[in-house]
């Protein structure tokens, strides 16, 4: 809200697209409508693009072809997936990718961003919007400025401010925490590890060089109470005792996974992408592919709508995502609440509940 009682400056400030937001799927939306012409002015509230890191930082092989962008913001290859049960099984998955630098690969795609011809804002905060959809930020030294742009692209994470403007509010968010820590040896896979007591989730280790970030992300409600934090020091723990990892934590992090059903993601001028359309995986909580993806459709979109000066062209937007994404979100969506509801039948439930499984891809009961 505006400082009641105060008579404030604003300057007013002309684009095509306005993009709030400058993740993977931000950044994506402002390089594409960049290169397809519009004036495209992308703000951010934090200071430094992709600080602090929520991630678990692992992206298929085929975004970084997709992107373009070089590789430097890579940290290591990886093979596949190590899926890990209560009794001792395991099950390798080949699914070939990377391990990243998040932060790397944020400033990467903003430059690209940039160089596209969008004119970012850092430290800068989508504040309010009127009823005629102007928009008002502000800025990093308290400046007050007033926009109204022809779309509006939210891409500013699992708890979108745009996203409340237009009542599509992630609800289903669920906790995710990681500590980084040293490795005892060398990994080429992921490992996923499922256990009765991280409530519809699982931990993980994904190898970093010499490092590996160590997480969990779950389910928490009041019939599963507890501390997210207390359970992943016992999950470093564990590692620690199986000689996976030594040491202490050289670096922590925590965010919100969105696992939401299919919604739309398009309402009159204004668009969704990425973690504000919920459009992160609700059983593996994977969102960068997706969030580069959708951003690039919606930037691409939003530039047709506004060289047409007609809102109803980015119905485009809503069908191009859907094509791509909406069969696995909704299967994805379907199996979470299997899940959720029979987590306490454990061993029979995984099995149809996790990717790495054939009982995963069969009609759901």
């Amino acid at each position: 809200m505006l400082p009641s009682r105060t008579v404030i400056a604003m300057k007013t400030l002309a684009c095509d697209v306005l993009v709030v937001g400058l993740g993977p799927a931000g950044s994506s939306a402002a390089r594409a409508a960049a290169h397809s012409g519009a004036d495209v002015l992308a703000v951010d509230r934090r200071q430094a693009v992709g600080v602090p890191v929520q991630c678990a930082e692992y992206v298929p092989a085929q975004l970084v072809g997709q992107l373009g962008l070089g590789r430097e913001y890579i940290v290591q290859p990886i093979a596949g997936m190590r899926t890990f049960l209560p009794d001792g099984s395991q099950t390798l998955t080949r699914t070939p990718g990377f391990t990243i630098r998040r932060d790397l690969l944020d400033q990467t795609l903003a430059l690209a961003a940039a160089r596209a011809g969008a004119r970012l804002m850092l430290s800068t905060r989508a504040k309010t919007m009127a009823p005629d959809r102007t928009v008002i930020l502000r800025g990093k030294s308290g400046g007050w400025f007033r926009v109204q742009p022809k779309v509006i692209i939210g891409a500013d994470g699992p708890r979108s401010k745009v996203g409340r403007w237009v009542g599509a509010v992630n609800r289903n968010l669920l906790p995710g925490v990681q500590a980084t820590l040293r490795l005892a040896q060398p990994l080429d896979c992921t490992e996923v590890y499922f256990d009765p007591v991280l409530y519809a989730g699982y931990g993980w280790c994904f190898p970093k060089g010499e490092l590996a970030n160590v997480g969990l992300g779950m389910r928490r409600d009041a019939a599963h109470p507890g501390s997210v934090h207390a359970l992943l020091e016992d999950f470093v723990d564990r590692l620690r005792r199986a000689g996976k990892v030594v040491g202490e934590p050289v670096a922590h992090a925590a965010g919100w996974i969105p696992a939401e059903p299919v919604r739309q993601a398009v309402y009159g001028n204004m668009v969704l992408a990425g973690d504000a359309a919920g459009h992160t995986h609700p059983i593996t909580g994977a969102g960068v592919f997706a969030a580069v993806s959708t951003g690039e459709m919606a930037g691409r979109w939003a530039a047709r709508a506004a060289a047409a000066g007609d809102p109803d062209v980015l119905a485009g937007y809503e069908e191009e995502w859907r094509d791509l994404l909406a069969d696995t979100l909704d299967r994805a969506s379907r199996r979470r609440a299997l899940m959720e509801e029979r987590w306490d039948d454990f061993d029979r439930v995984i099995p149809s509940c996790w990717v790495a499984y054939r009982d995963y891809y069969a009609p759901a009961p």
